[in-house]
């Protein structure tokens, strides 16, 4: 009897997760936000703006838009891995992922699009590479490389379990 109460206890609290991911609904706003006030901020210089300039403002919208695509994914598949399935009416389009990333390919996912982020903080750093002191350069490039490591040891110690 007490058992059964607490497992359904337990059961039950995975529900305080909900929150947290209708909080990351909030965060995509904000990034959204973000990433338009970026986009007006841009265009009324956009004659005078150098072609580098213009290709890093690019480059933030690009990693705007990928850390926004990084929220759904974990928002959605998070909870549907974790608090409950979601149940869409026949009509409604769905996505082709969801229901499909367990949490090993969430983590693989999440990992990539850390690297792709990674890359364009990288890559927007050696833009302007003589600005930056070379030792920051070099810690960078390590930071990065730690990113692409991890995500490699994920994918290897995913791929040792699943067989």
């Amino acid at each position: 009897m007490i058992e059964k109460i607490f497992e359904r206890l337990l059961y039950a609290s995975r529900w305080i997760l909900a929150p947290l991911y209708l909080g990351l609904a909030f965060a995509m706003l904000a990034v959204g936000i973000k990433f338009f006030e970026e986009v007006f901020h841009m265009l009324p210089h956009i004659a005078a703006i150098s072609e580098s300039d213009l290709v890093l403002a690019i480059l933030s919208l690009i990693d705007l838009s990928l850390v926004g695509g990084l929220l759904v994914m974990v928002m959605l598949s998070g909870y549907e891995n974790f608090v409950s399935t979601i149940n869409l009416e026949s009509g409604d389009e769905k996505l082709a992922w969801l229901g499909k990333l367990d949490t090993g390919s969430l983590k693989q996912k999440v990992a990539a699009s850390i690297i792709a982020i990674s890359s364009i903080h990288l890559l927007q750093i050696f833009m302007n590479a003589e600005q930056v002191d070379n030792s920051k350069l070099m810690w960078y490039v390590i930071i990065h490389l730690t990113f692409v490591l991890s995500a490699m040891g994920i994918a290897l110690v995913d791929r040792m379990s699943s067989h």
